[in-house]
């Protein structure tokens, strides 16, 4: 929008509102469960506890910190011994249903 002297105006902004398919409460498979609990939890909540875990058990690689060294239970979820923090919400989908 131009005023009448010529300056732009911002347009108003709008709240964002989430995606309700990101906030459906999923179940985790077993593996999936050992990691973050049991119980329904959404998609964003998965990963949030994910990373949790991750810092608190020192998984990161410290020389690429976007590498994440599997432990023994996440083995089971990745399938891998090292995956990218990318692949990373690729594979725990699997894992949800």
């Amino acid at each position: 929008m131009v005023t009448a002297k010529g300056v732009a105006k911002p347009a108003a902004k709008t709240a964002r509102k989430p995606n309700a398919a990101f906030m459906k409460p999923l179940k985790p498979s077993a593996a999936l469960a050992a990691v973050i609990g049991p119980g329904s939890v959404p998609r964003t909540e998965v990963v949030k506890k994910m990373w949790e875990y991750i810092k608190k058990n020192n998984l990161q690689d410290p020389k690429n910190k976007r590498m994440i060294n599997a432990d023994a239970k996440l083995k089971e979820v990745f399938g891998a011994s090292q995956v990218s923090m990318f692949e990373m919400t690729k594979l725990i989908g699997k894992h949800l249903s």
